[in-house]
């Protein structure tokens, strides 16, 4: 399932936070990741911005990335599945 789906903020409420509509949707984004709400690829898809920029967001924000020892595993299985291609 793809698409978008709109959400609709009062032209006041976005006033009063003095942001640009790119401004909120990329604080969003960073808040339901530091929130565990948004995977990082997700939550970067959201703020509208590249790998290396949301990361460095993060960073200056001391928002420390999610990363288990699961999602380890998840990708040494990924990278010897594509080894094996």
């Amino acid at each position: 399932m793809s698409g978008t789906v709109q959400i609709e903020i009062p032209r006041e409420v976005l006033h009063a936070t003095r942001m640009t509509t790119a401004e909120l949707q990329r604080e969003l984004g960073v808040h339901l990741f530091a929130e565990g709400k948004l995977s990082f690829g997700k939550a970067r898809e959201l703020a509208g911005m590249g790998f290396w920029e949301f990361q460095q967001l993060l960073a200056s924000r001391r928002i420390a990335p999610h990363y288990d020892i699961d999602d380890y595993e998840e990708d040494l299985a990924t990278l010897a599945r594509l080894g094996a291609e």
